[in-house]
């Protein structure tokens, strides 16, 4: 395999496309060498397969908001691989998304459903519409105005999305009740569903609550402790919120939670009352978290600042791509962190990930430490398919399963010889070589 060869010619058909390139520039440094240990997948342009999704959707959405005017979204779905089971991913709506930022996510979500070891392919998909400013009522109309293009391309065989930035509960009832009404069925069709209509319990907390337990056996094979441990913690959502209930339910502290207009630093830590009012603040819907320290006079708001200044000895993103830079793995690294966790997908970035493994710094990628959400969604098509449901201590019990096996297979394929596992590498091997196998016991297709 030659990784330049690769890169320029993805570069040459996808300019511009930076988030989905370093996604991928990133998994072809991690296997080369195994890839290159493989003469039968060169054969069979099996990478260059690989790092093309299978396809993509994209279509416009037009909705008429609550003044009679007609608005026009740009919608996507971008089916990346179904070679070990069917499509899935989530849905984003955010002004941010674009498609090198759903290839990328879609990329990344092919392997992480791989780590999970259950029968799920990669997709990703979403639309540059933001729910945040807009009512219920247009919210409503503008997810049936989506569904209305794309429930074609779905099904519990085929591609089952689920929820993601600015998809929760609400805006998957919608979708999930638009594609029932055109498709005469009710199948397992979204994730993250209600709990009245097919979801799973636990399901919001799940990628904040495997975080945590992928955290807690990467400290345990160091032979330490999470218990009193101090954590950094970035974003104030649903994953934020998993992360810090998880992380303070195993005894340790989490002094910060953080939003795009700064950081909130509480050394008294973030728990009880604290972490249910950062539901309220995401609730509100203005995006800021600095009503915390009103609320709390202990705590210390840091405008325009992130959270990674502060002396922790675990630091967990949470919040989103690229928000963990160079400056900020070299502050941490200063204070002594001791682990560092991705639990936002491509939470870190090259330069930052580079820093954490030349010191030796125990650091996992997303598509390992993240992967209870998806986990546990596929939990939820488990429990559709059988038209069963299962107690919160039975799904948080396989859960903790999942991430211990996840675990264990970035043990195995990234520990290097002098003791120091890499993680990345790990993730990376023990996700392509399922996908990989998969593929060729398929064929050319």
């Amino acid at each position: 395999m030659n990784i330049n060869q690769i890169m320029s010619s993805l570069e040459a058909k996808h300019p511009g496309e930076v988030e989905y390139l370093q996604a991928v520039k990133e998994v072809l440094i991690s296997i080369e060498e195994i890839y290159n240990q493989h003469p039968e997948f060169e054969k069979v342009s099996l990478i260059e397969r690989l790092v093309e999704p299978d396809r993509i959707i994209t279509f416009r959405v037009p909705w008429v908001d609550d003044k009679g005017k007609v608005q026009v979204n740009l919608g996507y779905r971008v089916q990346f691989n179904n070679a070990i089971g069917p499509y899935k991913g989530g849905i984003r709506f955010h002004a941010s998304v674009n498609l090198s930022i759903l290839k990328f996510l879609g990329f990344e979500q092919t392997f992480k459903n791989a780590l999970t070891t259950l029968p799920m392919g990669g997709a990703k998909g979403g639309s540059d519409f933001s729910p945040r400013g807009k009512s219920e009522a247009e919210i409503m109309r503008f997810c049936q105005a989506f569904m209305l293009e794309l429930w074609h391309h779905l099904g519990p065989d085929m591609d089952v999305p689920a929820g993601d930035i600015g998809v929760g509960g609400r805006e998957v009832g919608y979708m999930f009740g638009m594609y029932k009404k055109l498709t005469h069925e009710f199948t397992g069709t979204f994730t993250g569903k209600g709990l009245e209509y097919g979801g799973s319990l636990i399901r919001p907390e799940a990628t904040g609550f495997g975080g945590l337990y992928f955290v807690k056996h990467m400290l345990d094979a160091k032979g330490i402790g999470i218990k009193g441990k101090t954590v950094a913690i970035s974003g104030f959502g649903n994953v934020a919120w998993g992360a810090a209930t998880k992380a303070t339910q195993l005894g340790a502290k989490v002094v910060t939670i953080s939003g795009p207009d700064g950081y909130i630093y509480d050394p008294d830590g973030i728990s009880g009352e604290k972490i249910d009012y950062m539901l309220e603040l995401r609730a509100s819907g203005n995006d800021i978290v600095a009503p915390y320290a009103e609320k709390f006079p202990k705590a210390t708001f840091i405008e325009g600042r992130r959270p990674w200044e502060v002396k922790v000895d675990i630091a967990l993103p949470c919040a989103t791509q690229n928000e963990l830079n160079g400056e900020d793995a070299e502050n941490l690294i200063k204070n002594s962190v001791l682990c560092v966790g991705e639990i936002s997908n491509m939470g870190c970035t090259p330069e930052a990930i580079d820093a954490f493994i030349e010191h030796k710094i125990m650091y996992a990628p997303g598509k390992a430490v993240n992967a209870g959400g998806v986990a546990t969604s596929g939990l939820e098509m488990s429990q559709n398919a059988m038209h069963m449901s299962w107690s919160a201590q039975e799904v948080d019990n396989k859960l903790h399963e999942i991430m211990h096996n996840i675990h264990e297979q970035c043990v195995k394929y990234g520990t290097e010889p002098d003791g120091y596992v890499n993680y990345v590498k790990g993730a990376n091997i023990a996700g392509f070589m399922k996908v990989a196998h998969a593929m060729m016991a398929q064929g050319i297709v």
